[in-house]
């Protein structure tokens, strides 16, 4: 009798040896795992959990110390190339060619599969139909927005019809519209092709959506069963507190997570605080955190299954906060605008990636860039890096024109970049050294700030390791502590926690929210909308255009209405749908 699963893991062990340090690192423990025929199932976790490293064992792209992994029936160790034969896998970096056009890039992966030309007719129609990419067929991959590119991947990946499809993060760095539209494909192959997918995730609301969901943790088994099964780790435990009126909702939600033996958790959500209590609070210790803010009790999410069941075996990364406050050199207090943009324009050739920006920014606000992949907000954040000319227009930064004394700008600013861009063979210490000579510091002064930054950060046990050895937390870490070394006044955050998990993204915005508090300006661009509730406001452009500017709330009610009920995703995508429904309105209209 066939088995009913396409992947059967029984006690998988994998061990890694780091040759700088000539240590093993184990990356998997004994794990189960099975995935059932026909069935969309899910593998989360904080990150280094072991997620990647499980996939690439069900591929046949490396082989388990131990245990036993049967994929489609066949043993994968024993024989790879069979199960090969019958799978796609879609890595995070997945191998676009950016000169090739999109019909180009289709066409070589059809040949590099060997799929026919009757059959490979019949999938290119199906996929650009359900990518919505048949407009694009010509274009270059490399001028295609983020997300088109990650739906021209799993378009490429899916060129021959696989028994078992592997995705590993697919929807990192795609912003919420491109997101839903991965989803929307991903669920409807399950459900019209019973294709059996096994995916890798950081968006717990993503992982809800699937049969069933493996939680690891530090290479180990943590939880396992369908969402609800998670979920209920939290029930009776979830709450809503209402923060006073005027003070920001990561204000109240700082102080709870200053308390993980009575909070596990705390995150903003539509102006208000959703927390986890522990099940043996201190009912007057929680009613002396919440400082009379009301409270009531909701329903649990499987994220807050996670969290609980995380919380529990690593406990609560602690941040000094006071410290950090003590990096800005102005007061929060100062509300002189430090960013001021006006009619700010930028060309590439005919093309308009900002069409007549116009914002200001006061000191020790958290504003955020929000929009599409290609909407122009990279464009925008790179001008006010001092990193991109503008075409046109007025651009102030730390009273600084910009477009005339750049170089004087920048020794102003504090920038972490997307992708990690400190040099991994040097130790933390050195790329410490090295940035802050780079920033003009020395002798004493660079060594008392590097001792500051790697306490506040927590790399004072890390300072001899090799920097692309650390986990991507440390990591990111590890650059902004980078980007902090000549106390900027300003700190530009560029999707700093893209591909981040959820405890991982707790610890960051506790740091943020420190710096404000001390009068750091924070500009941060992301595609996570749970982070556009820690702004104080955010912008929402398309097309180069802002469609929408202010607090959390206005843009809510901008989208839903006054009282709205929709969260920041919903708002997000209403706004950018309605907009790009009324731009084409307007194209077609008779002049």
């Amino acid at each position: 009798m066939p088995s009913p699963y396409v992947i059967d893991a029984q006690g998988i062990a994998k061990q890694f040896l780091v040759k700088e340090s000539g240590q093993r690192v184990q990356a998997l423990h004994g794990i189960d795992l099975r995935v059932r025929e026909g069935s969309l199932t899910a593998l989360v976790g904080p990150d280094g959990a072991g997620k990647t490293t499980f996939l690439r064992l069900v591929a046949g792209l490396m082989r388990a110390d131990r245990g036993s992994l049967n994929v489609l029936g066949v043993d994968v160790g024993a024989d790879p190339q069979a199960v090969q034969d019958r799978i796609s896998y879609m890595p995070q970096r997945f191998g676009l060619y950016e000169d090739l056009s999109v019909q180009e890039n289709l066409d070589l992966y059809a040949d590099l599969h060997g799929v026919g030309r009757e059959e490979r007719q019949q999938r290119y129609q199906r996929l650009l139909h359900m990518t919505d990419l048949t407009r694009f067929t010509e274009r270059p991959a490399g001028k295609l927005s983020g997300g088109m590119k990650q739906k021209l991947g799993l378009a490429c990946t899916l060129v021959r019809l696989p028994q078992l499809l592997l995705l590993d993060e697919p929807t990192v760095g795609v912003d919420p519209l491109s997101r839903r539209e991965l989803w929307e494909i991903v669920q409807q192959l399950v459900q019209e092709e019973r294709l059996s997918v096994l995916l890798t995730t950081s968006y717990l609301d993503e992982a809800e959506r699937c049969a069933e969901v493996y939680l690891l943790h530090q290479g180990q088994m943590l939880a396992q069963g369908v969402p609800d099964d998670i979920r209920r780790q939290a029930d009776g435990l979830c709450r809503i507190a209402v923060p006073p009126a005027g003070q920001p909702a990561r204000t109240l939600q700082a102080r709870l997570l200053q308390e993980p033996q009575t909070v596990i958790d705390a995150v903003p959500q539509g102006g208000e605080v959703r927390f986890i209590e522990q099940r043996d609070a201190d009912p007057q210790r929680l009613r002396s955190l919440l400082d009379g803010a009301p409270v009531r009790e909701v329903a649990s999410r499987l994220e807050d299954g996670f969290m609980v069941l995380l919380r529990a075996k690593s406990g609560a990364e602690q941040v000094d906060v006071e410290a950090l406050r003590g990096t800005a050199q102005a007061a929060a207090a100062d509300e002189q605008a430090v960013i001021e943009v006006k009619d700010l324009v930028r060309r590439f050739g005919d093309f308009v990636a900002v069409d007549r920006t116009s914002f200001a920014v006061a000191r020790g606000e958290i504003f955020g860039l929000l929009g599409p992949n290609g909407a122009g907000k990279t464009t925008t954040f790179r001008m006010l890096c001092g990193l991109l000319p503008a075409s046109s227009g007025s651009l102030q930064v730390a009273g600084v024109n910009l477009r005339h004394a750049r170089a004087q700008a920048r020794r102003r600013i504090g920038y972490v970049s997307q992708k990690y861009s400190l040099y991994g063979n040097l130790t933390v210490r050195e790329n410490l050294q090295f940035f802050g000579g780079a920033y003009g510091l020395h002798g004493a002064h660079l060594n008392r700030r590097i001792e500051q930054v790697s306490r506040q950060f927590d790399l004072a046990g890390h300072g001899g390791a090799p920097s692309g050895q650390l986990p991507g937390g440390y990591r990111q870490r590890l650059a902004m502590a980078v980007g902090l070394l000549h106390e900027p006044e300003i700190l530009f955050l560029d999707e700093p926690t893209s591909g981040a998990d959820p405890l991982a993204r707790r610890g960051f915005w506790q740091r943020i929210t420190a710096l404000a508090a001390g009068g750091t300006t924070i500009i941060i661009t992301t595609h996570f909308m749970e982070e556009a509730e820690y702004c104080d406001r955010i912008v929402i452009q398309d097309a180069g255009r802002i469609l929408a500017m202010g607090t959390p709330q206005q843009v809510r009610e901008q989208a839903g209405g006054v009282g709205s009920s929709l969260n920041m995703e919903q708002a997000f995508i209403e706004i950018v749908v309605q907009a790009r429904e009324q731009a084409n309105h307007a194209a077609g209209a008779p002049a």
